[in-house]
């Protein structure tokens, strides 16, 4: 049974680096033209607002937007939750605006939006709506019982600084940079957005030039560097961090390159120092901080962040997490709630050889499990 178990481990590891070192992770649409956000947007974020609030059949979605006080938008999208009785059950991300959109998601399996044939509007009425940065308090909104003829817009969502908070999704070497600098980034930041990633390249390098303890220049540097799978993107990031080690948006981006380079202790650090900046997380974060601990044999610790990042991704953007929860769970052993979660993969990974490897892989602890009986 060790044997086989063994083999079951080491199967969903190759499968799992195999992924990281081709970037074979589901592609994410990118809330902006140049994003390369780790992070998943909403399908329904790359429509064109305009025809998002005019089509459709009232009811299929709602609409809002975020504003920050007394600061920019950031470059990357932001994080918007629906939370109902306690328990995450949609997540979305704003546009280069700001506007957010709450819709019907494509069929994922059982375990998604779509297994509710009410309209968006009547499942979430009495849910609360928050967005999430690292270092900035959200106002909520409230999802009220409304009539399919109301206008789907819910309302604006205020992000506030928090006091005393340990990390930001902005740094502060940005306000002290040189105003030469600050043109050059800003300069990046429209031809990022007009799809031009080699002009914004361009002046990114020219801002830290000029600037470089510029943290926020250095992270938007290492994003376009890893859309283009550019080795120089990890130097990038680590600068970054370097340069403000409270920014905490770059070890989003950092833990997929660590990952991929099988860097699995400085991979757990660079997690677990992350969500001591934003202990509440996110999807990707709290996966890495698993797969990391994972691979360092820290399994209870790993255990709990991929039930972590599960928890907060109902709608499964992020598929590896619950197979990794498995090989955990297998590895204790505990080879029931292994099992239980294979089964729940099945139910949603799509056809093809991974689907194939899981349900190996399930009809393998099926067996073993059986035989302790």
């Amino acid at each position: 049974m060790k044997t086989r178990l063994a083999f079951f481990l080491l199967a969903t590891l190759a499968w799992a680096s195999l992924c990281h070192a081709q970037g074979s992770q589901p592609q994410k649409p990118p809330p902006t033209p140049m994003s390369t956000s780790t992070r998943p947007a909403d399908p329904v974020m790359n429509r064109d607002w305009d025809k998002v609030l005019t089509g459709g059949r009232s009811g299929d979605f709602l609409a809002g937007n975020v504003v920050l006080t007394g600061n920019a938008l950031p470059w990357d999208a932001i994080p918007v939750t629906v939370t109902c009785n306690g328990q995450v059950l949609y997540t979305t991300y704003t546009d280069r605006k700001g506007n957010f959109t709450i819709a019907r998601s494509e069929a994922m399996g059982s375990k998604t939006i779509n297994a509710d044939p009410k309209p968006v509007a009547v499942q979430f009425v009495g849910c609360s709506v928050e967005a999430w940065l690292a270092g900035f308090d959200s106002s909520p909104l409230s999802i009220a019982n409304r009539h399919v003829l109301d206008s789907a817009n819910i309302g604006t969502i205020t992000l506030r600084r928090e006091a005393g908070a340990e990390g930001s999704a902005l740094s502060t070497t940005t306000s002290a940079a040189p105003k030469d600098a600050l043109r050059s980034f800003e300069k990046a930041r429209g031809e990022a957005f007009d799809n031009k990633p080699d002009r914004a390249q361009h002046d990114l390098q020219k801002a830290v030039e000029i600037y470089p303890a510029f943290a926020e220049a250095w992270f938007q540097l290492g994003k376009i560097q890893a859309a283009a799978n550019s080795p120089d993107a990890y130097n990038s990031f680590s600068k970054a961090i370097a340069a403000d080690p409270k920014f905490s948006l770059p070890y989003d981006h950092i833990a997929p390159l660590a990952a991929q380079a099988g860097k699995w202790q400085e991979l757990a650090d660079l997690t677990s120092h992350a969500l001591a900046l934003n202990p509440r997380g996110n999807i990707e974060l709290w996966y890495y901080h698993a797969f990391g601990n994972y691979q360092v044999g820290k399994l209870d610790v790993a255990e709990t962040s991929a039930a972590k990042s599960l928890a907060m991704d109902p709608l499964h953007f992020e598929p590896n997490t619950e197979q990794l929860l498995a090989v955990i769970l297998a590895q204790k052993p505990d080879l029931p709630a292994a099992i239980e979660h294979l089964r729940n993969c099945v139910t949603y990974f799509p056809p093809g050889p991974k689907l194939d490897l899981v349900k190996q892989q399930l009809a393998q602890l099926e067996h073993d499990n059986a035989g302790f009986k």
